[in-house]
């Protein structure tokens, strides 16, 4: 399994972008999980892939398969780049450019639905530690941070994360 800290991230992507662009076509990606605390926070060295909305070109078949041209030349795991997180999206917020060059464009979701895919999913020490450094990122009381997060929350799951969203507030600013 490889591992991918922020100059494979930029050297992977950088690589997708050009041979996207060699086919005359331009990649645009939502990047969140593990990629965005490394690439955008350097809050972690590494992430064990890079999971992504593909917004372009409309058949992620393409990207896969070029994501797979990249994986095959380095001997990396077919899925580094796949898009098992979507189902933690609920729409997408739009959030800034963090990545760019020929032939690709990477955003990262806003601050508050990034936070609501880690409250969501909160699974491990990892999940606690990146939902905690994302909600240094937002401003306002509890229930005015709430009120940003929870739209994006998966249905099922809500309840499980206004559980983990009040632990995270109380060990960042001790009120119960």
């Amino acid at each position: 399994m490889a591992i991918f800290g922020r100059e494979e991230i930029i050297d992977a992507l950088t690589k997708l972008g050009a041979l996207s662009q060699s086919e005359g076509e331009t990649i645009e990606l939502i990047l969140v999980g593990g990629g965005v605390m490394v690439l955008v926070f350097g809050e972690r060295d590494s992430t064990r892939d890079l999971d992504v909305l593909i917004v372009t070109p409309t058949e992620s078949r393409k990207v896969k398969e070029l994501a797979k041209v990249i994986a095959l030349e380095r001997g990396w795991a077919d899925d580094w780049l796949n898009d098992a997180a979507k189902g933690f999206l609920v729409g997408v917020s739009e959030g800034p450019i963090i990545f760019s060059a020929v032939g690709i464009v990477v955003r990262r979701p806003g601050f508050p639905q990034l936070l609501a895919m880690k409250l969501s999913a909160w699974r491990d020490e990892l999940d606690i530690s990146d939902a905690r450094r994302i909600l240094g990122e937002l401003s306002g009381s509890r229930e005015e941070i709430w009120q940003t997060v929870s739209p994006y929350l998966l249905p099922v799951r809500e309840i499980k994360a206004r559980y983990a969203f009040e632990d995270l507030w109380e060990a960042a600013h001790g009120e119960a």
